[in-house]
């Protein structure tokens, strides 16, 4: 997978997890929140996976 892609599926995810987080908090769903913050973390790491594989990329073509 390139990084762009990574990026937009680490995007994607964190916003999911952050909507999760928000529905959990309202109906008080523990499990919910909690579910949600594990979601939005990965989000977070791939967008950080798309962000190197970039930088290495950008590397290697110097």
């Amino acid at each position: 997978m390139g990084s762009a892609a990574d990026k937009a599926k680490g995007l994607a995810n964190e916003a999911m997890g952050n909507v999760k987080q928000g529905v959990g908090k309202m109906t008080g769903s523990k499990q919910m929140e909690a579910e949600g913050k594990v979601q939005e973390l990965h989000g977070e790491a791939q967008q950080a996976k798309g962000k190197a594989k970039e930088a290495i990329k950008k590397a290697a073509d110097l």
